[in-house]
């Protein structure tokens, strides 16, 4: 009996891979899924690989998880996929506090962020 299956989010030649509890700021892990939106899954890789900053090696994670759904759960063909979407979202905050002189204290933020990437079987022209 039990529930019926929910319907897919992408499309049928598309694969999704969400990260969600990525530490840093929305902004900064912005900045690296810009350099990879709209590229081929190969080029992407060798963007993040080489890439000086930080949230690059979590976004890399997110991207071959991306990669091995697509293979192993949609059969869709890894030479042929681009990055269709990289999206990114503020998660949780936690809240911290420092202690100052005077008996005064400062809070501290430290913010986590989600990026989600979908991957498209793109045909060659």
């Amino acid at each position: 009996m039990g529930k019926a299956k929910s319907p897919r989010r992408v499309g049928d030649n598309e694969a999704l891979a969400v990260g969600t509890t990525i530490r840093g700021s929305a902004q900064k892990l912005n900045l690296v899924a810009q350099q990879i939106r709209g590229k081929k899954v190969e080029e992407a890789l060798n963007i993040l690989t080489f890439s000086k900053k930080a949230m690059a090696k979590d976004a890399t994670k997110v991207l071959a998880s991306a990669i091995a759904n697509a293979e192993n759960n949609h059969n869709l063909d890894v030479d042929a996929l681009v990055v269709a979407e990289a999206s990114v979202g503020k998660a949780i905050t936690m809240k911290r506090f420092h202690t100052r002189g005077r008996g005064k204290s400062t809070r501290i933020l430290k913010p986590f962020s989600k990026l989600r990437i979908v991957v498209r079987e793109e045909e060659e022209a």
